[in-house]
């Protein structure tokens, strides 16, 4: 019997490096473990790239060339004073109805002042004074409208009643009533041009603010017990900002057609100073013997209700929440 022979040595607990080394013998061409699950190494992963301003806003080709007409329209209206290359009324040549030259881009009116200038000055007053009235009559309208939806039936049909009356008087004979009965005034322009219309603004606000009482968020809202004020303004006004704004902006454009109707009138706007209407009209005379002056400004107006209109037109729907349509929005 051989007595030389090893004893079995006892059995050992293995340990975390044990396991490791264990682990780390693999066979040829088998994969590693990885601490995500197995399989092979996954793409490093990319940041987000940020998106531009021009793909934020997403608007369509047609709205990017409202876009820059109303920017253009802006930045005359704010820089007037300083793009302007001769005051408002300066005089600047004896010859009436001056044709294009380099003196004067875009020619003379009847009194011989430069008409580029006269047409800045005009641009700026237009878009101050209809950029006041429509959002006057968008912020007084959309208030009304949260108003008449969340105050009860009577306020409601007090208030749709009474705006029924001003809406069924036409906002041209409606002004012209106005202005014959107080005279006319910068600050009686934009009152008048609000009110004429407002009725029309607090129409799409309640239809909205209707639609969206029911849904299940505000209903939520009153079961907790929030007052009508925070009912108004946190959940039902965001998700009426995209189609007020839309609103405002159409409403824009009337009260430039109201204003320059009135002013070609000559109710509108009074010298000393002018409007792109007032423009017009000063200029009318011209017209038979084909000046120029009398197309700018009326073109001025194309530009700026037309640009207005197409950038609406390419805006895209935003909304934090998404309302569902109703048919029950109005009277």
């Amino acid at each position: 019997m051989n007595t030389n022979r090893p004893f079995p040595q006892e059995a050992r607990p293995m340990n975390n490096s044990d396991l490791v080394q264990r682990s780390s013998a693999l066979p040829p061409g088998a994969d590693r473990p990885q601490p995500w699950g197995g399989g092979p190494t996954p793409p490093p992963v990319r940041p987000a790239r940020r998106r531009s301003l021009a793909a934020r806003m997403g608007l369509s080709t047609g709205g990017w060339i409202g876009f820059a007409m109303v920017c253009l329209a802006l930045l005359v209206a704010v820089f007037a004073p300083w793009i302007a290359p001769h005051s408002v009324g300066a005089i600047v040549t004896p010859d009436v109805f001056a044709g294009f030259s380099a003196k004067l881009p875009l020619g003379s009116d009847y009194l011989g002042r430069d008409m580029l200038s006269r047409i800045i000055y005009g641009t700026r007053l237009t878009v101050l004074l209809a950029l006041a009235a429509a959002l006057l009559a968008a912020i007084t309208g959309t208030t009304l409208g949260l108003l008449a939806a969340v105050a009860g039936r009577a306020i409601d049909e007090t208030m749709s009643r009474l705006l029924d009356a001003v809406t069924s008087i036409p906002s041209k004979m409606f002004a012209l009533m106005i202005v014959a009965a107080f005279g006319s005034s910068l600050t009686l322009l934009i009152l008048t041009a609000a009110i004429s219309y407002m009725p029309g603004s607090y129409r799409i606000a309640r239809s909205l603010a209707v639609n969206i009482s029911a849904l299940e968020y505000v209903q939520v809202a009153r079961a907790r017990g929030e007052s009508a004020i925070y009912i108004a303004c946190v959940e039902m006004l965001p998700n009426m900002l995209h189609p007020m704004l839309t609103d405002t902006g159409l409403r824009f454009t009337f009260v430039v057609l109201l204003l320059s109707g009135l002013s070609f009138l000559g109710l509108g706007v009074q010298p000393p100073y002018a409007d792109l209407g007032s423009l017009v009209r000063e200029n009318i005379a011209g017209l038979g013997d084909g000046a120029p002056v009398v197309i700018m400004p009326a073109l001025a107006i194309a530009i700026l209700t037309v640009g207005v209109n197409l950038l609406i037109d390419g805006l895209p729907h935003r909304g934090r929440r998404k309302v569902a349509p109703t048919t029950d929005g109005g009277h």
